[in-house]
């Protein structure tokens, strides 16, 4: 005999009587309530389960499709930093309507879901309004690609070494060793110079030579310096001209390719072999003078 059964042997006269009859009264009350109680709660238990089989089914489900993006984002060789937040994006939704889905078959109405996913919105827009073009400027980044972690970019006057870009702010490590962190929002709207994005760079350089100097010399030794030089592509052009006659040089251009990586370091070897050539031709590196007069007035 269930519980049910019993409240209801309990309410009946032949066993319920007593001097008052009180006893009747309430059980046949409880009886009632009892009535009204057992559907509903049988109903909700089932629900409960059927809401725990569909939390697990669903979440086997969102792990399979999360699989397939990241196989898809391998595939296509996408940057690290944007399959992840791609994927933590597809991720929050999904979940977000797993967890809907379960509150209305709870009972939970779906105008309440609308009205705090509204509110939560707006209360969210009004205290990141500044984070939200940040935020935006992040999703352009990650989606358009001026730069990749590595890259040797330009911002005005900031330079560096990327080495992270988050969905809100860029991280990039200057030359001498200094981060700078730069807001998405920014970068979104600035002139990017990328300079490492190509695999080879073009190397330029003045020479200036003295006016008495012979041009057809320089050029020729400055020819055999870069032609020496084993970090200088010599698939690539080598281009020696003036450039421009200054106030107190000629100026020689010399223009090399090398590889991105060896920029610096091959601009410094040649500035030190070209120093040295210099001395041991004789030829000389104008420097600006300045001639001062003293007038002695009696």
């Amino acid at each position: 005999m269930n519980l049910y059964q019993l409240l209801t042997n309990l309410a009946t006269p032949t066993l319920a009587t007593t001097v008052d009859g009180s006893t009747g009264e309430e059980l046949s009350k409880l009886v009632k309530w009892w009535n009204g109680f057992y559907p509903k709660a049988i109903d909700f238990l089932i629900s409960l389960v059927i809401c725990f089989i569909i939390y697990i089914v669903g979440k086997k489900i969102i792990n399979a499709i999360l699989k397939v993006v990241k196989r898809a984002f391998e595939k296509a060789n996408t940057e690290v930093s944007a399959a992840n937040f791609v994927t933590s994006l597809i991720k929050a939704i999904l979940y977000s309507l797993l967890f809907i889905g379960i509150f209305m078959k709870l009972g939970v109405p779906e105008a309440s879901f609308v009205a705090l996913i509204g509110s939560i919105g707006l209360t969210i827009g009004l205290a990141l309004q500044g984070s939200l073009s940040n935020f935006a400027g992040g999703v352009l980044i990650l989606i358009l690609k001026p730069f990749r972690i590595g890259d040797f970019i330009v911002v005005g006057d900031k330079e560096g070494t990327v080495i992270t870009i988050d969905i809100i702010y860029t991280k990039v490590v200057t030359i001498d060793n200094k981060v700078i962190v730069f807001p998405n929002g920014t970068l979104a709207n600035a002139n990017i110079v990328n300079v490492t994005d190509e695999p080879t760079r073009r190397l330029d350089l003045i020479i200036p030579i003295g006016y008495n100097d012979d041009i057809r010399s320089v050029k020729k030794e400055l020819l055999t310096i870069c032609q020496q030089t084993e970090s200088v592509l010599q698939d690539q052009p080598i281009d020696l001209f003036v450039s421009n006659y200054g106030d107190d040089a000629v100026e020689i251009a010399l223009r090399v390719w090398v590889k991105k990586e060896d920029y610096f370091p091959t601009k410094g070897e040649l500035l030190e072999n070209i120093k040295y050539m210099f001395d041991e031709k004789g030829f000389t590196i104008p420097f600006h003078q300045l001639d001062v007069s003293i007038i002695n007035q009696k």
